[in-house]
């Protein structure tokens, strides 16, 4: 039987205690280098995050605003005989709105009006009165300048559809302007409550497919991609901010719609459920032009709607 022992003597005991608690040491700093590798690599990743984001917000802070819409040079387009549009170049930023050309010869009804696709009033204006425009644009008696302004975004439960209907307007007198009369036209059939999330993105892209607008994937891109925001912030600031153009008497409080025919504002009025007579606007044509226009170059206007509206200045 041996007689030695095979226990670990005291030396060795304390030589295996270093060793362990070395090697416990050595771990320790592997992990904390690790560690510190992470953190810095983590910090250098947020840092990189942070100045591309202040990046892209000085960019945009400073990149210059684009043009607007071709075709829309005084901030509205003119539609004329067989609703073809006047072509314009667009509108610089730099640049103020220059207003179309009196028509020749004089006789020719010079329409101007300013509306958002959201106002309930602009849409009982359009109803009441929408055949008999048509009719005299059609046959040459008159021109049709549609201006798209944005003044009810607070009323379209965030998604800002007046600024979305007018940029949509917009691409449309881009991109296929002759198309213009019926898509504006269309959006007032279509046109969503007052108050409402007014009509998305995708089913204004199928409104101007339904009118048959040219060159539908630019439109459609345009519509979606918001490209003439800008612009419809810069003539919707125009229109509040400033005189309407060759206009007398200027209107007061200004709102939408505001109606100019051959520099005269038409001050209409309306029933107790916000309906216009067509019989009014009529009367009013023959009276801008007096002798030189007479009864029979109105065509009969369609029966008043009883639809409901309500002022929206």
């Amino acid at each position: 039987m041996s007689t030695s022992d095979p226990r670990p003597n005291k030396n060795e005991r304390r030589d295996a205690a270093r060793d362990k608690a070395r090697q416990l040491r050595e771990e320790q700093r592997k992990k904390d280098r690790r560690n510190r590798f992470v953190l810095q690599g983590s910090l250098i990743l947020v840092t990189l995050a942070i100045v591309a984001i202040v990046a892209i917000a000085i960019y945009s802070a400073i990149k210059p605003p684009a043009p607007g819409p071709l075709n829309m040079l005084s901030d509205g387009i003119k539609i004329g005989e067989g609703f073809h549009a006047t072509l314009t170049p667009a509108l610089q930023p730099s640049e103020e709105p220059v207003p179309s050309a009196s028509n020749e010869p004089a006789d020719v009804l010079d329409i101007r009006v300013y509306v958002d696709y959201m106002c309930p009033v602009c849409g009982n204006f359009e109803k009441a009165n929408a055949d008999q425009i048509k009719q005299l644009v059609r046959d040459g008696a008159a021109t049709l300048e549609i201006h798209p302004v944005a003044i009810l975004d607070r009323l379209s439960m965030g998604t800002k559809y007046s600024s979305r209907a007018s940029n949509a307007a917009a691409c449309v007198a881009n991109f296929s302007p002759n198309n213009f009369f019926d898509f504006s036209a269309i959006l007032f059939q279509q046109q969503p409550e007052e108050g409402s999330a007014g009509l998305d993105d995708d089913t204004l892209v199928e409104l101007a497919k339904e009118v048959g607008v040219s060159k539908f994937t630019n439109i459609s891109s345009c519509i979606r991609e918001q490209t003439f925001k800008d612009w419809v912030k810069a003539s919707t600031d125009r229109f509040t901010n400033n005189p309407i153009p060759d206009a007398a008497p200027q209107p007061d409080p200004k709102g939408t719609p505001t109606i100019v025919v051959n520099g005269q504002l038409y001050q209409y009025t309306t029933d107790q459920q916000g309906a216009f007579d067509p019989q009014e606007f009529a009367s009013f044509l023959v009276q801008v032009l007096g002798a030189n226009y007479s009864e029979s170059s109105v065509p009969s206007p369609s029966p008043s709607p009883s639809s409901s509206s309500s002022s929206s200045p």
